[in-house]
């Protein structure tokens, strides 16, 4: 089971959260809040803050971007089996609408192969607070043996 995953079911959302920001600290400029995560399934929240916004007084599509990768990258982390790692290699992003509240990421992965290598495309879609989906992502993902590993 992923190192991570232990955490959360160790910690809790909040707490979780907290460390999570402590590891990969960029992330912590979002504000992010952990609400489920399990292998197959990841929900993530931002609060819309001055700090995250453009020059429109809306949620930059950076923000968005990041919200995107840290929902993405843990629902690959917990997914893959323990033999594995993973790194984000690109990412593809449609803004659907302006972002003017606090924002919820869902990525879904039940639908992916994680017990074979190579890239994968994780889905992330991100609503408003009124159910509204203003930007969704896609996350790749390059999945492989870590080093000195020979099977899944």
């Amino acid at each position: 089971m992923s190192q991570l995953l232990d955490l959360y079911k160790a910690t809790g959302n909040e707490i979780f959260t907290k460390k999570l920001c402590e590891i990969a600290p960029y992330f912590s400029t979002i504000e992010p809040q952990f609400v489920h995560l399990r292998p197959g399934f990841a929900e993530v929240t931002m609060p819309n803050t001055q700090k995250v916004h453009n020059h429109l007084g809306t949620v930059h599509a950076i923000a968005m971007c990041n919200l995107a990768e840290i929902a993405g990258g843990l629902l690959t982390d917990v997914s893959i089996p323990d033999t594995f790692r993973w790194i984000p290699i690109g990412m593809n992003v449609r803004y659907l609408a302006k972002a003017t509240t606090d924002l919820r990421a869902i990525a879904e992965g039940t639908g992916i192969d994680w017990h074979q290598q190579g890239d994968k495309d994780v889905v992330v879609k991100i609503t408003d607070a009124n159910g509204l989906e203003v930007c969704k992502a896609t996350v790749i993902v390059k999945i492989s043996l870590k080093k000195g590993e020979t099977t899944c």
